[in-house]
């Protein structure tokens, strides 16, 4: 379905809605051994305002540390494909998205924003927001999931495909590698992917980051289970579990586990699905696996992508790099 905007400068598509997977996740992952859920639950209306908390917070250098680098080499970035449609995978308040408009407009280049996003209110407050902003930009909104409909991306032109916030380190590298080659499958000649990438620092940093004085990564780790609780009617007792955040040295991801405070049931009425807990036994909520160059490149390679520029930050460390489709692999269109 498309909706128009006011004016012209607006047009907002929302896509057609699959069906949700959070029955098949939650069955599938609290049926394992070990527990697992995926993050993506966490981002309800309670989870994503507990986000933006965070990442406001002393500890959590991410946010700080892409944005930081983002200003300082938007403009070459910029000049380097001189896009005419600035596509943003999870595109939320658009806050990076400015940065790169404001590039620019300072070099006269007049793209088409591509915000995409699952949530329609948010897309069209910050489409609104950039249009007051800038008075020369046109925005055409995809409201939708992008592990449905990366293939209703427009084309045409030079597209520079942002995928920012270090969010490609929530997956396996084999799903990670699986996620760019779709990316990868829609990308001409002419297209580029800006990629944001969270490196590998000391323990320490990284303990802080995801442990925050004010327990706000608790909160919002927490409330994956009250999610789960409205949506198929769970039972789950957020505060009997612990927020545990720690580093995995091999393969160099930090995870959150909420682990089980002393030994319970809980019943899942719609899954039929009754869980016995153990005390200290724990659910892997989220994976956020850091980075080398070294290992970008090779994630990319995987994916059918080759490195063309590489940028990356003082400590606390975070790189933005620059890639194209691999010369000799061919472009498809993937069907819906």
């Amino acid at each position: 379905m498309r909706i128009e905007g006011p004016g012209e400068r607006i047009v907002v598509e929302v896509l057609p809605r699959r069906a949700s997977t959070l029955v098949r996740d939650v069955r599938d992952g609290l049926g394992a051994t070990p527990r697992w859920l995926p993050s993506k639950y966490f981002y309800d209306e309670a989870g994503s305002i507990l986000f933006d908390r965070i990442c406001e917070t002393e500890e959590y250098y991410p946010t700080r540390a892409e944005a930081g680098l983002l200003a300082r080499v938007a403009g070459e970035v910029m000049a380097q494909v001189r896009p005419t449609h600035l596509v943003e995978l999870g595109s939320g308040p658009a806050r990076k998205a400015r940065i790169l408009l404001s590039a620019a407009g300072r070099q006269g280049l007049r793209c088409t924003y591509v915000p995409f996003d699952v949530s329609e209110s948010m897309l069209r407050q910050s489409a609104r927001a950039l249009l007051r902003e800038f008075d020369w930009l046109h925005v055409h909104g995809l409201v939708g999931d992008y592990d449905f409909h990366l293939e209703k991306i427009p084309s045409g032109g030079r597209r520079l495909v942002a995928y920012l916030g270090g969010t490609i380190g929530n997956f396996t590298e084999e799903e990670g590698a699986i996620f760019l080659r779709r990316i990868a499958a829609t990308l001409g000649e002419d297209d580029r992917l800006l990629l944001g990438t969270d490196l590998m620092k000391s323990a320490e940093v990284l303990h802080r980051a995801y442990n925050d004085a004010q327990g706000l990564t608790a909160a919002f780790n927490r409330n994956i289970l009250r999610v789960i609780n409205r949506e198929l009617g769970a039972n789950f007792a957020p505060e009997r579990f612990a927020h545990v955040a720690f580093l995995r040295e091999e393969p160099a991801q930090i995870e959150m586990h909420l682990r089980a405070e002393e030994a319970h049931e809980v019943e899942i009425p719609r899954l039929g699905m009754q869980i016995s807990f153990a005390k200290g036994e724990s659910i892997r909520t989220e994976i956020s696996r850091k980075f080398t160059r070294k290992s970008v490149e090779r994630l990319l390679a995987k994916a059918g992508l080759e490195l063309e520029a590489w940028f990356a930050s003082h400590e606390p460390s975070f790189a933005l790099s620059v890639s194209r489709r691999a010369r000799g692999s061919r472009r498809s269109r993937m069907s819906a």
